[in-house]
């Protein structure tokens, strides 16, 4: 080797020790292939990194079912619990969002036996005055007749295992009904990432709201999921002075929403992008933002400064690995110690995970296209700029070998999965409130149980593809101008530095069975074809590299009961000629 190569040999091996550098590219590998990489010790974690409170964890049988006991009345109008169980049972949330008015509530004496029976020392003991009130929670869920609930234990009452607002989920759209406690359970297990306390919960309700004493009803398991509140940042030893959203739509763009300060904010506005759950102070926020924004700082500072690269990489990778496709813009938190610039991202809301055979059985597109691996997190620009860097795409890549050799091995999903069907088997198909939708038989729900396993391989596999093909883009307003229509659409950015050409088919059917125009290898993003005339049409967009991978448009069409149409962009030719995006109902 010459001078010339030792000294590069050694500088990129510094450099590499020292953080985020430029690597050659490596050649893929397969799952058999891939190198093991042991998993870190949290005690071993990079210095100032936060980490989980492993004593919440300690000794739970993540199998175990508690019981509830809730006694309900009516309360105060005050509050607006003095409504009757059925009152509160009656409606959706959309009702509530409709009128413009607070949801009902009832109030309820709630004891809990946790495994010892109702006796002395058990929650709620001795309790002849409400200590708790009750309302639904939950958006699509509380379309279903039986109800999740939002149980809130009472100022000046005792809290339960530190907790004081108790979240019980049926998870309808779920057909195993576990999946979003496993991914808790197996976080737990990560020493990179935070998780939340999970437990089954089996509810016994005794409505005297009615008149008369009742009887308790067993309305059969819930899964009790940890509020991610200033209460969970206390008890997971972080600092409940901080910065807390809940992430509803956010792509990590400078929203006008949340730039706005003074007269001009609008708090509302605000949390239609993030809900504040922590520190009302959003200057670290958008500091971070309007830096993410200026593209002339490298997003490596910017990495460096504002996040944990180690946290945002084992988060994606286990999204990704458990095939979390309703992840990225939403279902997450994101936290922010005071006094510190750094964001942290926090998992939330994953049963959409681990449904890629009973999805494939019931025929229901979802969770496909660029919905997988790396793309689904390419329209975030935190995402974005960060995958762009070699660097960090080897530090997803050696946190996803990390979870398939140990957090998420074929042998602990198995184990776990078994555990959790024996005990909410025989109460979806047998308890009269389980709400259960599935389309699997008893006989298929175990099979489908026990193929759980091969799901982190078919989701790796995914990621992989997601490698090798160019970047979605989003399809641009189409612009009417005399005697023509002009079609626009972003650039598709390709890892590998190939060129890409594009395809469009524009139709009148989502089909695309009528079509009524075509274009294949076309060398930039443009189109043109004549006047329409009014009515709804449907263009199809993809772009495909050198390497003959090909990628949809990230615009796709929502069809009730069988999914999304990927890479179809639908748009309207009013009567006067004017073009805008389709807002019609999902057929």
């Amino acid at each position: 080797m010459n001078l010339l190569k030792k000294i590069t040999v050694l500088l990129l091996a510094t450099l590499t020790l020292a953080g985020c550098v430029a690597e050659p590219a490596s050649p893929e590998l397969s799952a058999e292939e891939a190198p093991v990489v042991q998993a870190v010790p949290r005690e071993t974690l990079t210095e100032g990194n936060i980490h989980d409170n492993d004593a919440l964890y300690k000794d739970q049988d993540p199998a175990s079912v508690i019981n509830m006991y809730l006694t309900v009345s009516k309360g105060n109008e005050a509050d607006s619990s003095n409504h009757t169980w059925a009152d509160v049972n009656a409606h959706s949330t959309y009702y509530y969002d409709d009128l413009g008015i607070d949801r009902y509530k009832v109030e309820g004496i709630l004891q809990i036996d946790d495994g010892n029976g109702l006796g002395e020392g058990s929650y709620g003991y001795g309790e002849i005055v409400p200590n708790v009130t009750v309302q639904i929670r939950g958006q699509t869920s509380s379309l279903f007749a039986s109800k999740n609930y939002k149980i809130r234990i009472k100022a000046g009452k005792e809290e339960y295992n530190g907790q004081r607002t108790l979240a019980l989920n049926k998870h309808v759209s779920d057909p195993y009904r576990f999946l979003n406690k496993m991914c808790y359970d197996l976080l737990a297990d990560i020493p990179q990432l935070l998780s939340a306390r999970t437990q089954f919960v089996r509810l016994y309700v005794k409505d005297t709201t009615a008149g008369g004493s009742g009887n308790y009803v067993d309305y059969g398991l819930y899964t009790m999921v940890e509020q991610i509140n200033r209460t969970y940042l206390k008890n997971h030893g972080l600092d409940e002075r901080g910065e807390l959203y809940k992430v509803n739509m956010f792509e990590w763009y400078d929203y006008d929403e949340i730039m706005a300060i003074g007269d001009d904010y609008d708090e509302d506005a605000f949390e239609s992008y993030l809900e504040i759950k922590g520190s009302d102070d959003h200057a670290n926020l958008r500091d971070t933002l309007t830096r993410l924004q200026n593209y002339s700082i490298p997003i490596t500072e910017i990495i460096e400064n504002d996040f944990d690269a180690e946290n945002l990489c084992y988060w994606m990778a286990f999204q990704i690995l458990i095939g979390n496709y309703d992840s990225g813009p939403r279902n997450a938190y994101i936290y922010s110690p005071l006094n510190s610039q750094k964001w942290y991202f926090i998992s939330w809301d994953m049963d959409a995970s681990f449904r890629r055979n009973y999805f494939q059985k019931i025929g229901y597109l979802e969770g496909l296209s660029w919905e997988h691996g790396l793309t689904q997190y390419v329209s975030l620009v935190l995402f974005q700029r960060m995958m762009k860097e070699e660097c960090y795409r080897k530090q997803l890549e050696d946190a996803i070998h990390d979870l398939m050799e140990h957090a998420l091995s074929p042998d602990k999903i198995s184990e776990r999965a078994a555990a959790y069907s024996k005990v909410v088997k025989y109460d979806i198909f047998n308890n009269a409130f389980s709400n259960y939708n599935s389309q699997l038989t008893p006989k298929e729900y175990d099979r489908y149980v026990d193929m759980l396993s091969s799901e982190i391989q078919i989701n790796y596999e995914y990621y992989l593809d997601s490698l090798a093909c160019p970047w979605p883009f989003f399809v641009n307003t189409p612009e009417s101008h005399e005697d023509s229509i002009f079609f626009s659409w972003g650039t598709a950015y390709d890892l590998r530095g190939e060129s890409v050409t594009y395809d469009y088919q524009l139709a009148t059917d989502y089909q695309f069975r009528h079509i009524l125009s075509t274009g294949s290898d076309l060398t930039i993003p443009y189109a043109r074809v004549g006047l329409l005339e009014p009515g709804t049409y449907y263009l199809k967009v993809t772009a495909t590299n050198e390497s003959g991978h090909t990628t949809d448009c990230f615009d796709y069409y929502s069809i009730a009961n069988v999914g999304k149409i990927y890479g179809c962009y639908v748009f309207t030719v009013a009567l006067d000629g004017t073009i805008s995006v389709y807002a019609g109902e999902d057929v």
